[in-house]
C-alpha cells in the first residue's frame, strides 16, 4: 500500500467516477482502475461497490477513506515543513560553547536572529575540552573553541582574533602606566580561572622563564566572577580581551600591556568534517562570513585544513 494508490482511491471516492478521477490525476482510466484493484488485492477487501454506478464505497472503503486522508494530510504537512526548513522559517541549531566563546557568539546571534527569527537556537555550555566530544556524539552541530582541535574528523574555521589581557582595578598603582614588564608582576595577587587551559600553561611557563613568582592566591570558576572581584579591588587578572571590553569602556577595569605576555587567541567554529550541515547551520556560517567581510579587523573567516 503506497501513497499513490491511496491518492488514486481517494480521487475515485471523491469524484465517484473512475474517468473523472483519471482526469483529475492526469492518468489514464485503466491506470486508475488498476491502482484501485491492486490496493484491494493487497488489503484483501473490496473498497468500491462495482454494482453501483456512483462509486459507492463499501464499509472497508469508508474506513480506509478516513485513514487515507490522514496519511495524505501528513504527507502534505511533511512537504510544507521541509519547504519551511529550507526557507529558514523553522529549524533548530545547537552550538556547544564555554563561557568565553559564548561572548563571541552573542554578536553573531544578534545578527542571525535579526535575519532568521524563526530558528530556535540552543547554546549548550560545556568545557572547551569537551566540545569535540559533543560534536562527535551529535549532541551539538557546531562548537566554538579557542584552540585547534586535534581530531581529524573535525573541521575548523578561524573566526575571531583575540589576545590575553592583563587588567587591574582603576585604583591600582599600575592603572596609569603605559605598560609593565612581567618582572613587575611578581608581587601582585592574581585572581585566576581554576579551569586548566593551554593559555594558563603558557602564562605559567612565561613567569617561570622570567624567574618571576606568580601568586594565584584566589581561583574562581567563571570569568565573570573574576572580573567583578578584581573590579572590587581584590588583585589583578589575566583574561581574554574579548571578555573585558565593556568593563574597560565603563572604567571599571584598566588594561595594561605586558610585552612578555603577548599571547594571541584565535576563536574557531568547529563541526564534523563529513557532516551535512542543516540549513540553519549553513545560514549561521553565512552570517559569520558576512561579519568578517563587513567588520574585518578581529573578525575572520579562515578555513583550517
Amino acid at each position: 500500500m503506497d501513497l499513490f494508490q491511496l491518492e488514486t482511491f481517494l480521487a475515485v471516492a471523491e469524484e465517484k467516477s473512475f474517468s473523472r478521477a483519471a482526469k483529475r490525476l492526469h492518468r489514464t482510466q485503466p491506470a486508475v482502475s488498476q491502482a484501485v484493484r491492486n490496493l484491494e488485492e493487497e488489503l484483501g477487501e473490496l473498497l468500491l461497490d462495482r454494482s453501483s454506478r456512483d462509486g459507492t464505497l463499501t464499509d472497508a472503503g469508508r474506513l480506509l477513506q478516513e485513514y487515507a486522508q490522514e496519511l495524505l494530510n501528513l504527507r502534505n504537512e511533511a512537504r510544507q515543513s521541509l519547504v519551511e526548513l529550507r526557507q529558514l522559517q523553522k529549524g533548530r541549531l545547537a552550538i556547544a560553547a564555554n563561557e568565553y566563546t559564548s561572548l563571541y557568539l552573542l554578536r553573531v546571534l544578534h545578527e542571525f536572529r535579526r535575519v532568521h527569527p524563526m530558528i530556535h537556537i540552543a547554546i549548550q555550555r560545556t568545557l572547551a575540552s569537551k566540545v569535540p566530544q559533543q560534536l562527535q556524539e551529535h549532541a551539538a552541530e557546531l562548537g566554538t573553541v579557542s584552540f585547534r582541535p586535534e581530531d581529524p574528523q573535525l573541521r575548523s574555521l578561524v573566526v575571531y582574533r583575540d589576545e590575553l589581557a592583563f587588567v587591574v582595578p582603576g585604583t591600582h598603582p599600575l592603572a596609569g602606566v603605559p605598560s609593565v614588564s612581567i618582572r613587575q608582576l611578581g608581587a601582585e595577587v592574581f585572581v585566576a580561572h581554576n579551569v586548566p587551559s593551554p593559555y594558563r600553561a603558557k602564562v605559567l611557563q612565561a613567569f617561570a622563564r622570567h624567574k618571576t613568582p606568580l601568586h594565584m592566591d584566589v581561583e574562581m570558576p567563571t570569568i565573570e566572577s573574576i572580573k567583578k572581584f578584581v573590579a572590587m579591588g581584590n588583585g589583578v587578572a589575566l583574561v581574554p580581551g574579548l571578555t573585558v571590553e565593556e568593563e574597560i569602556a565603563r572604567g571599571e577595569l584598566v588594561r595594561v600591556p605586558v610585552n612578555e605576555l603577548n599571547f594571541e587567541r584565535r576563536l574557531r567554529i568547529v563541526y564534523r568534517r563529513n557532516a551535512t550541515l542543516s540549513h540553519a547551520a549553513q545560514a549561521f556560517l553565512q552570517i559569520v562570513e558576512g561579519l568578517s567581510n563587513s567588520r574585518q579587523g578581529r573578525y575572520l573567516f579562515q578555513l583550517e585544513h
